[in-house]
């Protein structure tokens, strides 16, 4: 009897430790599923974390220019401060006036699959195949003093090349009339070799204003759009044609370049020079008691720069550019005289504010 007890409260206490180890194996299969999906959880945030951080950066963006030039600059100043205020990394490119090096960087930046690139293309006729190529390849493009029309870009951001040679022009005719009795030998420095269309349209701006003066005649007609070249250029040309009064130089550095040549050529006050491009070494000149630049028609690089990038920018962002692409955006210039010292004062520190 007293074995059958025993084995009776031996088999209840068994029962006993095997609920309780049953009930305490339950929760710990419940924490480790907890631990589980809160691993599960903090993968996720982590993963939407860097998804975020990715989209905060915005990828990589091409600013991409063709000189050195001060004009050229502040175009790149201007990409360069559009896409990082954007969020976006910038790469800075230059082609050197070199159409095999900016169908190699274009190239370059399909292979990197960049987001975006605004530029500043070397042809309107020779760059399109490349442009094309990057947009084909995804890349948001963005084009720059120039007047393409298509359906590939975002939109096309340029000063009107005749009008900046025509403000120019309107500048030099009321100085011919004024104080060169209605005549004048006429040298014109372009960069045809180097930009057909916009040389071809500047001078042209330029020498449509003295259609109606008989007396206006030109002398003599080169390219040097380089500063240094436009210095020996001009000298050749003042020794060969000394009846030469008045030079039109259609870019940066052609215009310093003339107006160094004929201060080299000690005819200050005998030849004057009109010009093109904006700088601050443009207003010295002006300023200058040589009195020999008289004026120039400057564009807007910074702006110009500034709204093509936003156009790249809003167009990876998926926002509506139907505004701007494929379409030529005319971004106004602006005369600069040496009878305007106000005008050059407000200029100069309007530009020194941008390059701060």
């Amino acid at each position: 009897m007293k074995k059958g007890i025993a084995l009776l409260l031996t088999l209840a206490l068994a029962i006993c430790l095997f609920s309780a180890c049953s009930k305490t194996e339950k929760p710990a299969d419940t924490t480790a599923a907890a631990t589980e999906t809160t691993a599960a959880a903090a993968g996720t945030t982590a993963a939407a974390a860097e998804t975020t951080a990715a989209a905060a950066t915005g990828g990589k963006i091409a600013g991409v220019v063709f000189q050195e030039d001060q004009f050229m600059k502040m175009l790149q100043l201007g990409y360069k401060d559009t896409a990082e205020k954007a969020g976006f990394e910038f790469i800075p490119g230059n082609t050197n006036n070199d159409q095999g090096k900016e169908a190699e960087l274009i190239n370059t930046y399909c292979d990197q699959k960049i987001a975006g690139m605004a530029i500043s293309p070397l042809s309107e006729t020779a760059s399109e195949a490349s442009l094309k190529q990057a947009a084909a390849a995804g890349i948001k493009v963005g084009l720059s003093n120039t007047s393409y029309k298509g359906d590939f870009f975002s939109g096309c951001f340029s000063s009107d090349n005749y009008d900046v040679g025509q403000s120019t022009g309107k500048a030099a005719a009321k100085y011919i009339k004024d104080k060169m009795n209605g005549k004048a030998n006429i040298a014109i420095i372009e960069y045809k070799s180097l930009l057909v269309e916009q040389s071809t349209a500047r001078s042209k701006g330029f020498l449509d204003q003295f259609k109606d003066m008989p007396d206006v005649k030109v002398v003599d007609d080169q390219d040097a759009w380089l500063q240094d070249k436009a210095i020996t250029v001009v000298t050749d040309m003042l020794t060969a044609h000394p009846e030469i009064n008045l030079i039109f130089a259609a870019n940066d550095g052609g215009t310093i370049g003339s107006v160094m040549a004929v201060q080299n050529s000690g005819k200050a006050g005998k030849v004057v020079v009109f010009g093109t491009d904006a700088s601050e070494q443009m207003v010295s000149l002006l300023k200058d008691s040589n009195n020999i630049l008289q004026a120039v028609t400057g564009q807007d690089p910074y702006q110009i720069g500034v709204q093509t990038m936003q156009s790249v920018v809003d167009a990876i962002s998926g926002k509506d550019v139907s505004a701007t692409a494929g379409k030529v955006t005319i971004v106004p210039g602006i005369l600069l005289s040496r009878e305007d010292p106000n005008g050059l004062d407000s200029f100069l520190a309007d530009l020194k504010s941008k390059m701060s």
